[in-house]
């Protein structure tokens, strides 16, 4: 918790202060680029462009820039059909080609009765003229929650066009703080006046937009602000609205006062709406957008027009969602973070989250919702940064230690189990399925009294190396050292379906290490060492185990016992490996291994049947399997008491097998029963109490 509200008030305060507002706004262009609609549902609005190609074509004709306002007259009058035309052209000063020129633009623009022109509001400029200020009043609304006065002048169009227009409106908007129109406002103020913004006016006349207590409604629906203005919904296609060049109407206005047929039929504007503005590149009327770095300064009004028209506007997410969803960021990841213990796993929360982090604002932008992305992601950060570096500060010492530690004895991959599951390492056990090995140097007593104690060292660091290797290299967990004896288990911390297969490849091969050591052995001297192995599989405690000081993670119970007496049967049966039947039930088909019988040990009154491992089926010899089968044999007619018969295999399988421990062994158990007929009750069972 404490962790989550740091970072999370770092990033209120990044947040609030706007420190990566820049960044906001070019993630908000990113979105609009990509998730708003190309186009709108319906084609009523038109756009009738002044371009390149225009002032061409008249000046072809020896119509120069700037064009007579006689000009826009046939244009207005072919577009007399149109629902409303927004003349996007500033008609501020006289015609330079005489009075006359204004009188023929405000006779055609009074017979269509329907042309809004702009107002151009400004900061500094000379005082308005009266009938300027005449105009200003006549057009403004009375909206008291408009922004503080900002303007101080307003430049109107000519006295002639001033009574002949349907409406005006501003069409002065400042730019975000980048230079990108994202949005406008809708209301102006003009010292004491409120002007509306260009399509505005007519959308107030018209009663699609209304004035309620000092906001503005579209039908019962507030229109959202943002700071005061409304965040456009820009379409992204090339040419979202129908557009023709102002020369194709010219054109198509002279074919229809002739014989010819129009191109462009005067009846396709019916009911629409036009706006007609200037797009040619050195009209100083080309704006950046979220969509394009230059557009012209008509496509913001027309996408006003349509957003509000149709109630297609962004609606900005109320702050208090955004800081909630901040909030909850940094508690998920600072707890996810904690929680984890893998590199990997926290790479993965972090890529899962900051999927989720944009996916969010991107679907709600997708259906028209605006709300913050760098903010959310600044939490993201914060918090995965501060979390990490506590996390490795106060753990990665410890995760360090506990992995150096349990690397000595386990795979790395158990080590890893570890590290993710810490609660393994704490104090405690829990009862498991293991199998148990111990494995035991045979005569090393008698060795030791042969040798220096420096070469005993020696020899014993070789041997319980050599071991150690293997265990762990088949997944094995070493326990501890006893001496000269070696215990290990497997099921713990991790259990596999192939513990036990491991268990017995691992004891036979710490057999057949041997060979090489004692070979080195040899050459500097020593005796040949040989080991003794038990293996056993059962449920023990596994775990932590001693005090809250000192403790090792280690197995306890009646299945360590028996294995460690399984090893010890070896001395009985001159055998090198020898494992329960509870431990070859789930290592399937793959070892050659002989019966031995049923065995009692000490302090256990249910005997077990022990087997002698001998080899991996992969690696089976015909001497080796010819020896089982005839021992099998043996033991059938032991259990049958058929002990001449079964002393007479023994002794062949001796002769062919010389010093074969298991046949000695039932050979003189074949004489004991014979020569006291009153055990043969339980002579199928051998008891390590037994002489």
């Amino acid at each position: 918790m404490l962790l989550a509200l740091s970072s999370f008030v770092v990033s209120l305060v990044i947040f609030l202060s706007n420190l990566l507002g820049i960044f906001e706004l070019k993630a908000y262009d990113l979105f609009s680029r990509y998730l708003n609609p190309a186009r709108p549902s319906s084609d009523t609005i038109v756009i009738i462009q002044v371009d390149q190609q225009s002032i061409e074509a008249l000046s072809k004709e020896g119509i120069q820039w700037p064009w007579p306002r006689q000009i826009y007259a046939p244009i207005v009058e072919y577009l007399s059909e149109a629902d409303t035309v927004f003349m996007d052209i500033l008609f501020t000063e006289p015609s330079s080609y005489g009075q006359e020129d204004d009188l023929i633009l405000a006779k055609a623009m009074q017979k269509a009765s329907h042309v809004y022109l702009p107002l151009f509001l400004t900061r500094q400029g000379k005082p308005m003229t009266s009938p300027d200020e005449t105009f200003v009043r006549s057009i403004s609304v009375s909206h008291a929650g408009a922004p503080p006065p900002s303007f101080t002048s307003a430049i109107a169009p000519v006295d002639a066009l001033k009574g002949v227009i349907k409406g005006a409106g501003n069409v002065t908007i400042d730019p975000d703080g980048d230079g990108v129109y994202r949005s406008t406002p809708l209301v102006f103020r003009l010292q004491e006046d409120t002007i509306p913004q260009f399509v505005l006016s007519y959308l107030l006349q018209k009663g699609s937009v209304r004035i309620a207590d000092n906001t503005l409604y579209r039908g019962d629906m507030k229109i959202p602000l943002a700071s005061g203005k409304l965040l456009l919904r820009y379409y992204t296609a090339q040419n979202p609205f129908i557009v023709f060049p102002a020369a194709e109407i010219l054109k198509s206005y002279l074919a229809s006062t002739t014989s010819k047929v129009p191109e462009i039929r005067k009846d396709f504007f019916k009911g629409k709406t036009v706006f007609m503005g200037l797009t040619a590149a050195g009209l100083y009327d080309l704006k950046p957008t979220p969509i394009s770095s230059l557009s012209p300064g008509v496509i913001v009004h027309a996408t006003a027009f349509d957003n509000i028209l149709k109630g297609n506007f962004i609606q900005p997410v109320n702050k208090i969602y955004t800081i909630l969803f901040m909030f909850f960021i940094c508690l998920f990841i600072s707890y996810a973070v904690l929680r984890s213990h893998s590199i990997a796993a926290t790479l993965s929360v972090l890529m899962g989250t900051l999927c989720v982090v944009l996916l969010i604002p991107a679907i709600f932008f997708r259906y028209a919702f605006s709300m913050n992305i760098i903010s959310p992601l600044v939490s993201l950060i914060t918090t995965f940064i501060v979390s990490t570096a506590y996390s490795y500060a106060t753990e990665g010492k410890e995760r360090r230690f506990i992995k150096k530690t349990f690397s000595q004895y386990m795979d790395k991959t158990l080590v890893e189990h570890v590290l993710g599951n810490p609660q393994l390492i704490k104090p405690g056990g829990q009862k498991r399925h293991v199998t148990v090995f111990f494995a035991d140097i045979a005569g090393f007593t008698s060795i030791a009294e042969k040798v220096s104690p420096d070469d005993i060292a020696r020899i014993l660091h070789t041997i319980l190396n050599t071991l150690t290797e293997v265990i762990i290299e088949r997944k094995g967990v070493i326990d501890k050292y006893i001496g000269d004896c070696i215990m290990a288990f497997w099921g713990a911390p991790l259990a596999t379906q192939q513990d036990e297969t491991h268990a017995c490849s691992a004891a036979l091969r710490c057999i057949a290490s041997l060979t090489e050591i004692n070979r080195k052995f040899r050459e500097e001297g020593f005796s040949e060492i040989a080991i003794r192995i038990g293996l056993h599989s059962g449920d023990a405690i596994v775990g932590n185990l001693g005090s809250d000081r000192l403790f090792d993670y280690t197995v306890v119970g009646d299945t360590v016992n028996l294995a460690s007496r399984l090893e010890s049967a070896n001395k009985l049966f001159k055998t090198r490996i020898i494992v329960s039947e509870e431990t070859l039930k789930n290592t399937g088909d793959g070892f050659l291994v002989r019966e031995l019988g049923l065995i009692e040990v000490k302090g256990k009154s249910v005997p077990v049947r022990i087997f002698e491992l001998m080899d991996e089926k992969s690696d089976l010899t015909p001497d080796k399997k010819d020896m089982v089968e005839l021992f099998h044999q043996g033991i059938t007619l032991f259990r049958e008491q058929k002990w001449t018969l079964a002393m007479e295999l023994f002794r062949r399988i001796l002769k062919r097998y010389p010093g074969d421990g298991p046949s000695e062994f039932y050979m003189k158990r074949c004489e004991c029963m014979m020569a006291q007929p009153q055990l043969t009750e339980d002579c199928h069972i051998i008891k390590m109490t037994e002489k």
